[in-house]
């Protein structure tokens, strides 16, 4: 069967302070495609805790990738890291989620809030091992937890810091905060609304309930990391026409037969697969910016935009992770958002210069569009763990 693991996560900074002090980290490993995802919530808010969070959660990312076994890692990121002299507590809290290509999950919990597994929409109770620590400078009796899930088609995990446990603390209705009971009902409300729901959306209704919670004003750093295992969703982006004009028929083909998503970047690839698959293309005015042209329709297309104007605002929006631009209207917004609900994104680049143009640039323009699309891929890989090809025609 072919998976897909669908990682995402959001976070609400704590009111008045300019960075979270929790902190995420995820990453794939190229030899055996095991994914990593990593949360640390260093001790306190702000710059401070953020420092403590960031040298945990890189150095558990870095004994798990060089595949040291994560129990054990765990216990050399306690022995390395002090204890608080004044509370005699962790530095930071952390938990470590390794999941390998066919959904084996190891999980690994140290005072974090447990993490939530959903099943066909609902919560899942997992046996959890248990191995006590002595670190004899804390005054507390410390414990990690450790384990294993074989992930099915449609099953997530939800990891989150205790920001969200504790969101609305001493409200009406939450004199304990939100509490980790109340936390799985409002997901499982979540999957009986929509049970396709991504992970990026999935994250962002969670932190943006526990700020509400808090009354609009984040008490404390809200983090939320949720992995989806289910079947891939594809998306195709055409930019370019082909180098030989034999191909023009074959690549529109291509399009109307891809089973995913397609975007067609740039007017003259809209005006070829519209001439070769006899479809109308329609100017949507109500889709532009001062930045952006409009963008177009097409049937059978989900996106039509213009060219390099649109390529370069998706790829910074991709690369800054610029969130606020996605609910946008106009078509680099639309086309950053369907990537990112995207799995896997195939790059068709056309290489055909031009000739009406008689324009010395294009063969420059040609190499631009090239160099947008690598930046775009890599954004995608990098920071949203997306596959992508690319293709040049």
């Amino acid at each position: 069967m072919d998976y897909f693991t669908d990682i995402a996560w959001a976070q609400q900074v704590k009111e008045g302070q300019r960075i979270g002090g929790d902190a995420v980290f995820l990453s794939r490993t190229e030899k055996d495609d095991r994914n990593i995802c990593i949360l640390s919530d260093g001790l306190g808010s702000g710059v401070k805790a953020n420092v403590l969070a960031t040298m945990t959660g890189r150095m558990a990312q870095r004994y798990v990738e060089e595949e040291k076994d994560i129990i054990r890692a765990a216990e050399i990121i306690m022995n390395t890291l002090p204890v608080c002299r004044e509370r005699r507590i962790s530095y930071a809290t952390f938990t470590i989620c390794e999941i390998t290509a066919d959904g084996e999950a190891r999980i690994l919990e140290y005072d974090n809030p447990p993490y939530i597994m959903i099943r066909e929409g609902r919560v899942m109770e997992v046996e959890k091992i248990r191995r006590e620590l002595n670190r004899p400078s804390a005054f507390k009796k410390e414990e990690i937890l450790y384990s294993e899930v074989k992930l099915q088609y449609g099953d997530r995990l939800i990891f989150f810091s205790d920001g969200v446990t504790q969101a609305g603390l001493g409200t009406p209705g939450y004199p304990l905060g939100w509490r980790q009971k109340k936390v799985a009902q409002f997901i499982e409300g979540l999957m009986n609304t929509d049970r396709m729901l991504s992970s990026w959306h999935l994250t962002r209704s969670l932190t943006r309930q526990a700020r509400f919670l808090d009354r609009g004003k984040a008490m404390d750093d809200i983090t939320a990391l949720s992995v989806y295992f289910r079947r891939p969703r594809e998306i195709l982006v055409v930019t370019g026409p082909p180098m030989d004009q034999k191909n023009d028929a074959p690549m529109a083909r291509r399009i109307a037969e891809f089973p995913g998503k397609t975007v067609l970047a740039g007017g003259t690839t809209a005006n070829l697969v519209s001439r070769e698959l006899n479809r109308k293309l329609t100017i949507n005015l109500k889709m532009r910016t001062e930045k952006v042209p409009p963008a177009s329709e097409m049937e059978g297309i989900t996106l039509v935009t213009e060219g390099m104007l649109t390529l370069t605002r998706v790829a910074e929006i991709l690369e800054k992770k610029d969130e606020d631009a996605l609910s946008g209207y106009d078509g680099a917004s639309r086309f950053a958002a369907l990537l990112i609900n995207s799995d896997r994104a195939v790059f068709l680049v056309g290489t055909r210069i031009n000739e009406a143009h008689q324009d010395p640039s294009i063969p420059f323009e040609i190499g631009i569009r090239r160099t947008i699309v690598k930046r775009i891929a890599a954004a995608l890989e990098t920071n949203y763990l997306k596959k992508t090809t690319t293709e040049y025609i």
